[in-house]
């Protein structure tokens, strides 16, 4: 009896369904007219004013409990129309081209990372490389710049933790020097609490750290009257203790850390949350990829105004693309950003292509950074 109710039921939405496509089709219709009329005219493609009244008049035609629903479907059909308007005023959008890809350093490349030994970057580095000459930066910046240099041949940088979001400065360098991501790892992080040997925790009371370990740590830290000092990063941090000696400080860093400058563990394990982790990237001065690459980073800006966002998502709903991560980073201009996106795919996908061509249409700027293997292999 249920399954007849329903199979009626879903009869029904189905003859709904055709009379909204056929009047989608209509409505394309219209919007090719209206395309024609601003091309004569020279009118704008755009008009933020009479979007918003169309929305607030949707708004008012159905019951409360639905209004989000309907604003929600008269953008999408808005955004639909206009990116028929914008093919019809513009032709075929801009083929966003990427540069053929360099082979990757077979033998003993040289791998830049911030920090000293016992850096999670280090650890990410060995990750990525069984035989490479690693050497340590003061900043994240020097290793963009030994990377753009060619005093480098690769560079490993943190760019999210599962736990406290985006690095921010490193999505910022990676705008500035132009470099390409190709690969990235994930570290597990498993902080501890480190001093020199015979140290007590009531003998503690100022602890170093970078200030993202402190962030991952928190909850540990909540309860201690500690004075929290940043540091370049954990291995620093247990460098520095090491080198005042004195059981009143302490450092948060890797167990390999504490090891290397000759500390004891306090307290194991005393990250907030024990699925912790870091996703780490490898960058190069030139695009690294080939057949089996899964991913593409992209950096693109839209225009200041209510659904620049959704217009540069349609596509992707379209294509049937799958995004696994979006970040808005400021662009230094008031009330504008620029957005960071990881997609499945690879960037010679038609499907991909496609969706690019008609982000860029709508968007100030469009950049891919890479096209990379989630899971990058150790080389």
């Amino acid at each position: 009896m249920a399954n007849e109710q329903l199979a009626e039921v879903r009869e029904k939405i189905n003859r709904i369904d055709e009379k909204m496509i056929a009047l989608l089709h209509e409505r394309q219709q219209l919007a090719d007219e209206v395309a024609k009329i601003k091309r004569q005219n020279n009118i704008a493609l755009v008009d933020p004013r009479r979007e918003t009244e169309i929305v607030n008049k949707v708004a008012e035609m159905v019951p409360a409990e639905e209004r989000a629903d309907a604003m929600i479907f008269q953008r999408m059909v808005m955004g639909l129309s206009k990116s028929r308007q914008r093919q019809r005023l513009y032709g075929v959008a801009e083929e966003y081209s990427f540069p053929a890809p360099k082979p990757a350093k077979a033998t003993a490349p040289t791998v830049a990372f911030q920090g000293v030994r016992g850096a999670w970057a280090e650890l990410a580095a060995n990750k990525l490389f069984s035989d490479a000459a690693l050497t340590n930066m003061e900043t994240w910046d020097d290793v963009f710049r030994a990377v753009s240099d060619g005093d480098a041949d690769y560079g490993v940088l943190p760019i999210e933790n599962s736990q406290t979001g985006g690095i921010g400065e490193v999505y910022d360098l990676l705008r500035k020097y132009g470099c390409y991501i190709v690969g990235q790892t994930w570290v597990k992080i498993e902080h501890c609490l480190m001093g020199v040997p015979g140290t007590k925790l009531s003998d503690v009371r100022e602890v170093f750290s970078h200030p993202e370990g402190f962030k991952q740590c928190r909850q540990f830290l909540r309860s201690k009257a500690w004075d929290l000092t940043g540091c370049r990063n954990t291995a620093v941090a247990a460098e520095r203790v090491a080198s005042e000696g004195s059981n009143r400080y302490a450092a948060i860093g890797s167990e390999r850390a504490a090891e290397l400058n000759g500390l004891s563990a306090l307290a194991r394990d005393i990250v907030s949350d024990p699925s912790n982790r870091t996703r780490f990237i490898l960058v190069a001065a030139q695009p690294e990829y080939d057949d089996t690459c899964d991913t593409v980073s992209v950096i693109f800006r839209t225009a200041h105004r209510s659904g620049a966002l959704c217009d540069v998502l349609f596509p992707l709903l379209a294509e049937g693309i799958n995004m696994t991560r979006l970040e808005s980073r400021p662009t230094g201009e008031k009330g504008k950003y620029c957005f960071f996106c990881d997609i499945e795919g690879h960037i010679s996908n038609e499907a991909v292509r496609s969706a690019f061509r008609q982000i860029g249409a709508c968007c100030d700027y469009l950049e891919i950074l890479g096209c990379y293997r989630q899971d990058t292999p150790q080389r």
